[in-house]
């Protein structure tokens, strides 16, 4: 065999690779904000100082906790100047898709709109898939709007625990009209009635028996009944369906703040009567601050926030609280041998 013979499994030296991170890359340290750079950040419309800040006040950690409290503090007398919608209705009603429609309209009038999506939470991971964005192709990129998904936790009714908050926020930061989405509907549902000016219920037709198909604790409630999907072979459908919520409707006793529930039917898929649905809530608009129903509504939802408030913090505190945290691991194996009732654990845990 020849000296200069070489194998094919002869393993050459090959390309010299160059390092995975670049070399002059200068990592710099994320500055930390302090409630001055928030507040003044937000006063300026800055969109990711206003995410960062709303992300705070979600945030579980206690050490964020104050500061989110004094945020909120100070964004308080710029907020109160917008129009909270909140839209709620059965799950595949086309929320998302009514309100890129809507919103689309609304910023083409020269409105400023603020989106608070609540995205329902997997009770086993406690992980939300936060895709409303992604919903919202067309609203997302809009200058003139500002959408931030949020997961629904634990809270009642599907709303974010801190979505007042973040409404005050949004005021701050220049947003005239607030669309707070809620995940679903059911009695429970109706906690978005006291955060928001007008109160928004979009409805199937050819879906089974309207009548049968919504709670009447949440059609009490609602300002407005919108029949979405009024297109091709559905608009009939959505026509008789309207007729029969009108029916239902002068069943129910006057409202307080003298207004008569419309119903009305539109598309979103084609922005078919979308610019009714704004009519409509501007005409309860007027009326409602004429009898000044609409200050009385504000003013009961901040005795509201008082209270909540409180619950919130009792309960925050209660659960900090290692020695209590103590006495309810000694409690737990007690009660799952059945040594002691819940009631009576829970007593001692209260009072001890």
């Amino acid at each position: 065999m020849e000296d200069n013979f070489q194998s094919a499994l002869t393993e050459r030296a090959g390309i010299e690779q160059p390092e995975q991170v670049n070399p002059h890359l200068v990592r710099r340290k994320r500055r930390v904000l302090s409630v001055d750079d928030y507040v003044e950040g937000i006063l300026r419309g800055e969109r990711v100082i206003l995410s960062q800040a709303i992300t705070m006040i979600e945030s579980a950690n206690p050490d964020h906790l104050s500061m989110a409290q004094a945020i909120i503090e100070r964004c308080l007398p710029h907020s109160g100047h917008s129009l909270r919608i909140g839209i709620t209705g059965v799950p595949g009603v086309g929320k998302s898709t009514f309100i890129e429609s809507f919103g689309k309209m609304l910023t083409g009038m020269g409105h400023k709109l603020a989106v608070l999506a609540i995205d329902p939470s997997s009770e086993r991971t406690k992980g939300s898939i936060l895709g409303d964005k992604t919903r919202m192709e067309a609203l997302s990129v809009d200058p003139d709007a500002f959408i931030r998904p949020s997961p629904s936790g634990s809270t009642l009714g599907g709303v974010a625990r801190k979505t007042r908050e973040t409404i005050i926020l949004c005021e701050a930061a220049g947003f005239d009209i607030i669309l707070v989405e809620t995940v679903g509907v059911g009695q429970s549902e109706t906690v978005v009635k006291s955060m928001v000016d007008f109160f928004l219920l979009l409805m199937l037709a050819g879906a089974g028996d309207e009548l049968q198909g919504i709670k009447r604790g949440i059609m009490e409630m609602a300002d407005g009944l919108i029949i979405n999907k009024a297109d091709g072979d559905n608009k009939a459908k959505a026509i008789g369906a309207q007729a029969q919520y009108r029916a239902a409707l002068k069943l129910f006793p006057k409202n307080e703040n003298q207004w008569t529930v419309p119903v009305e039917v539109c598309s979103a898929l084609e922005g078919f009567a979308i610019d009714k649905v704004w009519n409509m809530i501007q005409q309860y608009e007027a009326l409602t601050k004429q009898n000044g129903y609409f200050e009385k509504n504000r003013t009961e939802q901040n005795v509201n926030i008082f209270y909540n408030w409180i619950n919130f913090t009792l309960q925050n505190d209660f659960y900090t609280d290692a020695d209590k945290a103590r006495e309810i691991e000694r409690l737990l194996p007690l009660i799952r041998e059945k040594r002691i009732s819940p009631y009576m654990a829970a007593t001692e845990v209260i009072r001890g």
